[in-house]
């Protein structure tokens, strides 16, 4: 892989990594005090949807900077090594973490009676929608990188079978 598109993957990876810090600090907490603000009834589930949406952030930042660890290991052509495992475990780790969050919210919209805003008759469906999305596509993610943990593993046997060879 050439130097130029493991730097523009790492820009994209440090950027991604900054807005989801931005998102954390600024975004969620200013966006559920508004809505607190326009719909009181909310109040009482704030602090939770706050809680998981920037721990939700964390899982997908953890997820980032083994991404980063495996560029710096392609830059050094030592991908095929074990150490490289650690960083695909964690990323399939992040992405479980992520979909059991999601997967509370889902339980959480279904069991815990979240009040509607009058002329919203959509917006509790829509939440739980979303909520079901994401726990569909967090699955899926996790299937796919373990999936492609073991072709990893092959790939790496296959290296260390023509090292010995060689």
């Amino acid at each position: 892989m050439s130097s130029f598109f493991i730097a523009v993957l790492r820009l994209g990876v440090l950027a991604t990594l900054l807005g989801g810090l931005f998102g954390q600090i600024v975004v969620i907490p200013t966006t559920a005090a508004d809505e607190v603000e326009r719909f009181p009834p909310y109040e009482p589930f704030a602090a939770f949807y706050v809680t998981t949406a920037i721990l939700g952030i964390v899982c997908i930042q953890v997820a980032l900077v083994a991404m980063w660890m495996l560029l710096n290991m392609i830059d050094r052509e030592a991908l095929f090594t074990q150490r490289a495992f650690l960083w695909v475990d964690t990323i399939i780790g992040a992405s479980v973490a992520a979909t059991l969050l999601a997967l509370g919210i889902v339980g959480h919209l279904l069991f815990a009676g979240v009040p509607e805003p009058p002329g919203q008759d959509m917006a509790a469906l829509g939440a739980l929608g979303g909520a079901v999305l994401c726990t569909g596509a967090g699955a899926a993610f996790a299937m796919l990188v373990t999936i492609l943990r073991g072709l990893l593993r092959k790939a790496a046997d296959l290296q260390a079978e023509m090292s010995e060879v060689v």
